[in-house]
């Protein structure tokens, strides 16, 4: 039996975030962190950038899902449309970090 919090390797368990799209949960370190500027959801690639923050795998398929969830208002706790077209740009123009979770 495994003990709770520990890798099997031996090392300690890292911090833990659910992707908005597909509702896994993953290493914080595997998702991309976003945050709202104005209505558009921007990524945060640094993970510095202030207010509220949703996680999502770094691949178009949990963008898609995420936005037919309407996932990214709850997300962010926010009434009214989002723009979502930073996010996508930035998959598009990055396919090596687009990959499909597992």
């Amino acid at each position: 039996m495994r003990q709770s919090g520990k890798l099997e390797y031996g090392g300690r368990r890292g911090p833990q975030r659910t992707c908005v799209g597909c509702r896994v949960r993953t290493a914080k370190s595997e998702l991309l962190r976003l945050v709202l500027d104005g209505d558009h959801v921007v990524p945060d690639l640094r993970g510095r950038l202030p207010g509220r923050g949703a996680s999502l795998h770094p691949a178009l398929s949990c963008l898609e899902l995420a936005e037919r969830r309407r996932a990214f208002l709850r997300a962010f706790r926010v009434p009214g449309p989002l723009d979502v077209s930073p996010v996508r740009a930035h998959l598009e123009e990055n396919p090596m970090s687009c990959r499909t979770p597992s």
